[in-house]
């Protein structure tokens, strides 16, 4: 992350920045291929030419959940105001087919008395406000229905229903839109970068998964795909061809319980796309692995799928994830800070078929990892030493610093006295 203006000037991180590219040369062999799943979860698909447009509005609920917020609350105004407008201008019909916006029915004569079919709708605005009050049941009492006009009372039922209608469908789907279920897979995280390493005697890939709530996803299960472009004996080019590869779980029901963040394993075994590949092959392999979390939120107890990707930069050889996870009294304590952390560790660079045709290769491996690491130690230990006889030997060389010479002082009666100063 780069500094700030205010604490670093501009130039001396745009020096930096450039001497860094200039030592590290990046060049690409090949164009950076389009990832089909994004690291959030997103697809990275264009649906285009869609020509049968009208399957969208056979299912005009999902459509509406699935739109942008922007559109839906626009959507969610206009179909109130509508409706308002809309009844409006029928009270405001009956109400003149009626008679009752003659001025003369203001003041009726003694003789005859006028009843309208609503009281005190006298124009369009008034007519509005009724129509608000009716469909929303607010009644300030102002305005009221009589029993002169049975139209008015027809009006009346049909606008409730529409009224009951629209506030179903808008408030469900504001609801569904409010508790969707990628919105609590926002919570559950996955490790930036996957592994590949050795466990128990095999070459396993590794990535790691959380969940920062601590309402639990029931029955949570993980799959893994391989999604890459094949070409059949055929000759016929899959340009999206997806390969389910096994997880790697002592649990038959291939659940995970996950209290707390995991490390997913898969065996890198015959079954595996990634059998033939070497930590040499693995840079220029054109493949990309999707990883998919599914489960049922304990709190409301909606689907939830998490997903995000792998590509061949993303997948570090010979690594293995730090512990987060620790006991503090009593409790144990996990430590997102490190969620991501790596560490190097012994790995043959070979791919798992020439390890399982030549077992040898792992523990020669091995045994120059042990060897590298007592050398270290060795070194270690001797630096230790070293640097402990140095601080001894400049200790010394002070104290004898400090020590304070004997001065003879000779009276003048001739005799000597000695005495430290």
């Amino acid at each position: 992350m780069l500094a700030r203006k205010s604490i670093i000037p501009e130039e001396y991180v745009l020096a930096r920045i450039a001497a860094e590219n200039l030592r590290k040369p990046r060049i690409r062999d090949r164009p950076r291929k389009a990832r089909f799943i994004a690291k959030n979860g997103a697809c990275n698909l264009a649906h285009k030419n869609i020509r049968e447009q009208g399957r969208f509005l056979q299912d005009i609920f999902t459509t509406l959940v699935d739109l942008k917020w922007r559109h839906t609350l626009v959507i969610f105004t206009m179909s109130f105001l509508c409706s308002w407008l809309l009844f409006a201008m029928m009270w405001w019909l009956v109400a003149f087919a009626h008679g009752d916006m003659d001025p003369s029915t203001e003041n009726p004569s003694n003789s005859t008395k006028w009843t309208p079919c609503v009281t005190c709708v006298r124009s369009f605005t008034s007519a509005f406000l009724f129509s608000i009050e009716v469909q929303v049941t607010i009644g300030f009492g102002g305005r009221m229905m009589t029993e002169e006009c049975p139209l008015a009372i027809t009006v009346l039922i049909l606008q409730n229903i529409v009224g009951l209608i629209i506030n179903a469908v808008m408030l469900g789907c504001i609801f569904m839109k409010t508790a969707q279920a990628h919105r609590r897979a926002e919570t559950l995280i996955f490790s930036r970068q996957a592994v590949i390493a050795v466990r128990n005697g095999r070459l396993c890939f590794m990535f790691r998964v959380g969940d920062l709530r601590k309402s639990m996803i029931i029955s949570a299960s993980v799959r893994i795909q391989v999604v890459r472009k094949t070409m059949t004996p055929e000759g016929e080019v899959i340009p999206i061809h997806q390969v389910d590869i096994p997880v790697d779980n002592p649990i038959e029901s291939n659940n995970i319980f996950l209290v707390a963040p995991l490390i997913i394993c898969h065996v890198i075994d015959k079954r595996s796309p990634l059998y033939d590949i070497s930590a040499s092959d693995l840079a220029l392999q054109d493949l990309e692995l999707i990883v998919i979390l599914e489960g049922v939120v304990e709190t409301t107890g909606i689907t939830t799928q998490a997903r995000t990707s792998y590509v061949a930069e993303e997948i570090l050889w010979g690594h293995r994830f730090v512990p987060i996870v620790t006991e503090e009294e009593g409790v144990y304590a996990v430590d997102y800070s490190k969620f991501g952390n790596t560490v190097k560790v012994a790995a043959p660079r070979c791919s798992a078929r020439e390890l399982d045709e030549k077992p040898s290769i792992l523990i020669q491996t091995l045994q120059k990892s042990e060897l590298s690491h007592q050398n270290s130690l060795r070194k270690r230990n001797s630096m230790r030493r070293n640097n402990s006889i140095r601080r001894s030997n400049s200790m010394r060389r002070t104290n004898s610093s400090l020590i304070v010479p004997k001065v003879q002082f000779i009276t003048p009666e001739g005799s000597q006295s000695a005495s430290e100063t």
